[in-house]
């Protein structure tokens, strides 16, 4: 008797400790608490980090710049050359040449003169499922959100304006790094018999490093990224989405409501769902209107208050460009302020990261190396463009009205304001720079958060679906199973506050970075190749 009673109370005193908790604690500071340890534990190996000059600079972001750069090289700056050739692909202007040209395509064993064969594409319907724009957009949608809106802010405040000139040199970059692993995704992909595409480095580890000789490490290479991806789409392509979204709802109505959260994830996961279960297709065609409408938005908006200000142009970019070249030792001296644009630039565009080659792969085209040319826009656009307008604001907007001092943080994204007292965040801060100029930019702010939130939630869910099905297989069970998942985790996000699990999932993001680069680099040959093919078949000599 007193055996089983010892068993029994062995048996509850768990279920009354965690009960105990419970009741202090709400159920995500409890999943926070047991999660941390080995949320840093995985952090502290993805992001370790070495010192150059005053800054610890992770080895990832090392990674990611010496690729893109190695990459610019080697396809003799085919980012810059070649934009004009990505711009009139977008267009449709090479779709004749691109969809219809007869031509032996690698690993084809049939020749284009026998009537049989992918070539004759006029025969047979293109391969693939949405046009160039959709996957551009698709894969814009991803990477186009907070990172431009909070994060640039925050590298302004830490680095100062001349981190401005760092971030568009890492973003010009990054096109490079676009270019191959978007090349290499559709190269290849896999048609299901169903004929949905499969893609993405999953399959050019695989593929590519077999035709190398390399089968066993492209494998390796390959589980290990889409177990990451899978992780990185759970986390940061979707809770921490809809907590910023939901974050950005309450505070604008002064909502305190603990259910308000649930219910507006509840509201976001149907709509979430209503498209995610259409597939790429249904997820291109909402985003080809969706990113367009929040850049010409966020972007005019933009314009509007550097239009107003133009008196304050000159200034701006004097600071600009001195903070780049002439920064004060407070704000870490110039490799200081390098390292934070360089940072802020991989975190916002994800170049070499590999995710974006997956809604890539799934374009319709017969050359790879059309969509690897249209990809490198990507960078361009999120980067270069939408950035840089944040950043514009910001400096010429405090260089008016004195909203902050740079270089006085508090930790990683608060800092004060100019009077020493109020802390504000890299979100708070753009819509601080904005609302100074255009009254109520708040609410036009939110609507941006939600939308920019929506549409990286639609993107993730598809990289996540791919590498779920590479490891699970790609039966109706499995595809249902991640979606309900997927969904649920929508939910969870936005009533929760789960720090620690949307940091693993940064870290799983960014993991993704070392399979990817490893295979970039040794197929890059193969890239070239593809470049030259493409660009005779179009008639460019330039």
């Amino acid at each position: 008797m007193k055996r089983k009673l010892s068993t029994l109370i062995l048996f509850l005193l768990p279920i009354i400790t965690f009960a105990q908790e419970q009741a202090e604690k709400g159920i995500d500071e409890i999943i926070n608490d047991k999660f941390k340890p080995f949320s840093d534990f995985i952090s502290g190996i993805v992001f370790f980090s070495v010192k150059i000059g005053p800054k610890d600079v992770p080895v990832v972001i090392i990674i990611l710049l010496l690729g893109a750069t190695y990459f610019t090289f080697y396809n003799k700056f085919a980012n810059f050359r070649l934009l004009g050739v990505a711009m009139r692909a977008v267009r449709g202007e090479y779709d004749d040449v691109d969809h219809h040209v007869a031509e032996d395509m690698a690993g084809d064993s049939t020749p284009a003169e026998n009537g049989d064969s992918f070539e004759t594409i006029q025969k047979e319907g293109v391969v693939g499922e949405v046009t160039h724009f959709q996957a551009l957009t698709a894969a814009l949608s991803a990477t186009v959100g907070l990172g431009n809106i909070a994060g640039v802010a925050v590298a302004i405040a830490i680095g100062g304006p001349g981190a401005t000139i760092w971030m568009i040199l890492a973003g010009l970059l990054g096109m490079s790094s676009k270019l191959v692993e978007a090349t290499l995704g559709v190269k290849y992909r896999e048609v299901g018999v169903d004929g949905k595409i499969y893609g993405g480095p999953m399959y050019y580890l695989t593929k590519g490093l077999k035709e190398k000789g390399m089968e066993s490490f492209g494998k390796i290479l390959a589980a290990f990224f889409a177990v990451m991806v899978v992780g990185g789409s759970f986390g940061g392509g979707n809770m921490f989405q809809a907590n910023q979204a939901t974050a950005q709802f309450k505070t604008l109505f002064d909502i305190h409501s603990t259910s308000a959260g649930f219910l507006f994830g509840l509201f976001m996961a149907i709509l979430v769902g209503m498209v995610i279960i259409g597939g790429i297709k249904r997820i291109g065609r909402v985003t080809e209107k969706i990113v367009p409408f929040m850049a010409i938005i966020y972007i005019g908006a933009a314009l509007v208050i550097i239009a107003i200000n133009y008196s304050y142009i000159g200034g701006a970019f004097a600071e600009i460009w001195n903070g780049a070249f002439n920064s004060s030792a407070a704000l870490g001296g110039m490799i200081g302020v390098m390292i934070v644009g360089f940072q802020r630039a991989a975190f916002s565009n994800e170049a070499g990261v590999g995710s974006a080659s997956i809604a890539h792969a799934a374009v319709k085209t017969r050359f790879p190396a059309s969509e690897g040319i249209v990809a490198s826009i990507g960078p361009f656009v999120d980067t270069v463009i939408i950035c840089t307008m944040t950043a514009l604001v910001i400096v010429i907007m405090n260089f008016k009205e004195n909203l902050f001092n740079y270089g006085d943080v508090v930790h990683k994204e608060v800092l004060l304001n100019a009077d020493g007292v109020t802390r504000i965040g890299g979100v708070d801060l753009t819509s601080l720079a904005f609302e100074h100029a255009i009254p109520h930019f708040s609410i036009l702010l939110t609507i941006a958060v939600i939308l920019f939130a929506f549409s990286t939630m639609l993107s993730w869910s598809y990289y996540g679906l791919q590498g779920w099905k590479y490891l699970f297989g790609r039966s109706k069970k499995m595809d249902t199973a991640y979606k309900i998942l997927f969904l649920f985790f929508v939910v969870i996000g936005s009533s929760a506050s789960l720090g620690s699990v949307t940091d693993f999932s940064d870290a799983m993001i960014f993991a993704m970075v070392f399979p990817n680069v490893i295979g970039l680099v040794i197929l890059s040959p193969k890239v070239k190749a593809e470049i030259h093919r493409y660009l005779k078949a179009i008639g460019y000599n330039k």
